[in-house]
């Protein structure tokens, strides 16, 4: 097995991620304090920021220096990526919210899988959003707009998307509540996250347990938020393909 596989390029940025409290983003009220005990410090770990959430230390942030290891050659081999967008379903008009794009690996497919569809690259980090633009130009790609979040809001009008897809990215998070939060007002009643994360029950998935995520600990961060459970697919070789609802 290939080192960097292994490592996976976690590079700088977690600071990033510990830069707000949940505090001031809701108010001091009853709710506020119930969702507070969601969150603890604790020690932080190698790949950590010290984070808790739920009982689960979040992963330190990918920096844009990562963009050759999204990019690289072998990736479909590894994870097969063409399957996994083989199992959206986005209808013409809809448009889905990559959330976390990168340097627009999967919205660059999405989009020429759904010409007709819109995609919206969606990043906290403006050097990914510049490669994404600089490919969006180069390739005179129509239906790919790119969108600046923060690390605790996607900043997208309400009820403006249909889908949001996250790959590899939701287990870094710093405010995961409230970004999920925002997520589920920014969907239409009815939309569908597609949360794509490596198997955390499978220890032969060669990637850093941090940057795995178990199904069961999944589910229980996007019922919090109100999400409902739909499926998961396992037909990836490394990840599971978990599919929610925001309900009608």
């Amino acid at each position: 097995m290939k080192p960097y596989l292994l490592i996976k390029y976690r590079i700088g940025y977690f600071a990033i991620a510990m830069a707000a409290t949940l505090g001031t983003a809701y108010g001091q009220d009853d709710a506020s304090t119930d969702l507070i005990d969601h969150y603890s410090d604790g020690s932080r770990t190698r790949d950590g920021i010290g984070k808790y959430y739920m009982g689960r230390e979040i992963a330190q942030v990918m920096g844009h220096q990562g963009i050759p290891w999204l990019e690289r050659e072998n990736r479909e081999d590894e994870e097969a990526p063409s399957k996994a967008i083989a199992l959206i379903d986005l209808k013409p008009g809809e448009t889905l919210a990559d959330i976390g794009t990168g340097s627009g690996y999967y919205s660059f497919r999405i989009a020429k899988r759904f010409p007709e569809s819109t995609v919206v690259a969606l990043d906290i980090q403006q050097e990914m959003l510049d490669y994404v633009k600089g490919k969006v130009s180069e390739n005179g790609i129509l239906n790919v707009s790119t969108h600046l979040g923060t690390i605790d809001s996607v900043k997208l009008p309400s009820s403006s998307i249909d889908a949001a897809l996250f790959v590899d990215a939701y287990h870094e998070f710093s405010h995961p509540f409230e970004m999920m939060s925002s997520i589920f007002e920014a969907l239409r009643p009815g939309g569908v996250v597609y949360l794509l994360e490596y198997r955390g029950e499978n220890p032969n998935v060669p990637i850093k347990p941090l940057h795995k995520m178990t199904q069961e600990q999944a589910k229980k961060e996007m019922a919090l938020v109100g999400f409902k459970w739909k499926e998961t697919k396992n037909s990836l070789p490394w990840q599971h393909f978990m599919v929610f609802e925001k309900p009608e």
